[in-house]
């Protein structure tokens, strides 16, 4: 049995619209064995368990992609990563799905291929990165459509809250409300914010932090999709968090100083919105990892 352990991610972090990322310690695991089926899923709602999974559907890209015979498999998804919340679900399916691919053949799948075939499949390497290398990573599509990527880290006193809705924004909806166009001040705006960010996260600057999460791109348009967004923000700026809407919503994201000021999220905001989700979170580093067991005996990870 193979059994690959994604995190989820962040996207944008603020100012970094379609190219920041950050892996976060919510995971989905979910195990490839042999099948006498073609193909069995278990662990996900009825009308996914078919060849149209995206967790299946990634796993045939990569055994094609190795020019091997796409096996009989069962798959089992243990998900804890909410759909259409903006934490990667997506992303999340199809990484496990091409890891698994690569590790069922010997692991001959490299990171860098891996980067590669899973931006093909999203469109867009903001989400796939971080799930795959972990932290917090920039990344682009170069002239030849490949992605280029730098990591970062992330000062360890921060600490993460996700104040996660019991409602959907979806993805359509929220590039639908983003206008075509931004004046040279906007941009100019995003791009030395987004700059320092990565630095302010990196030393933990919170004031810096603060001053660079001022976004003009996505989250003044995608806030009027979230009705609680603004007692949201207020719950979080109240101790001392910088708040921002995860990938395009509906979940929102508060960076805090400290232990303490998480805590006090965690309580005033499970307080106003009592059927919502709301979990501190560490920033993950390893990203996709794998396992390979038979019988309940680790073989290698």
């Amino acid at each position: 049995m193979i059994k690959i352990k994604v995190p989820a991610t962040s996207a944008n972090v603020g100012v970094g619209f379609d190219c920041m990322g950050l892996a976060v310690s919510y995971y989905s695991t979910i195990s490839f064995e042999e099948s006498a089926a073609k193909l069995t899923i278990t662990g996900c709602p009825t009308e996914f368990q078919n060849e149209d999974n995206l967790v299946y559907k990634a796993f045939v890209k990569g055994c094609d992609y190795l020019d091997k015979p796409v096996p009989n498999v069962k798959i089992d998804i243990e998900s804890d990563v909410p759909v259409a919340r903006g934490l990667g679900s997506s992303s999340v399916c199809v990484v496990a799905g091409l890891k698994a691919a690569s590790v069922w053949f010997d692991n001959q799948i490299s990171t860098d291929q891996l980067l590669v075939l899973a931006t093909e499949m999203e469109g867009h390497p903001d989400n796939v990165t971080p799930a795959i290398l972990g932290g917090l990573c920039v990344s682009f599509l170069d002239d030849h459509n490949q992605p280029q990527v730098i990591k970062y880290n992330v000062n360890d006193r921060l600490n993460f809250v996700a104040l996660i809705p019991d409602y959907e924004v979806s993805t359509h909806e929220a590039r639908k409300v983003l206008p075509k166009t931004m004046s040279y001040a906007d941009a100019i705006h995003q791009v030395s914010r987004c700059a320092v960010m990565t630095k302010a996260l990196e030393v933990g600057d919170m004031h810096l932090i603060h001053e660079s999460c001022d976004d003009r791109m996505h989250e003044p348009y995608r806030a009027k999709l979230i009705p609680d967004y603004d007692q949201a923000k207020a719950i979080s700026e109240a101790s001392h968090g910088t708040m921002y809407i995860s990938g395009s919503g509906s979940t929102m994201m508060a960076i805090t100083p400290n232990e303490a000021s998480a805590d006090a999220i965690v309580k005033n905001a499970r307080a106003a919105f009592p059927n919502w989700k709301i979990r501190k979170m560490a920033v993950d580093l390893a990203g996709v990892q794998s396992e390979v067991s038979e019988r309940g005996k680790v073989l290698h990870r």
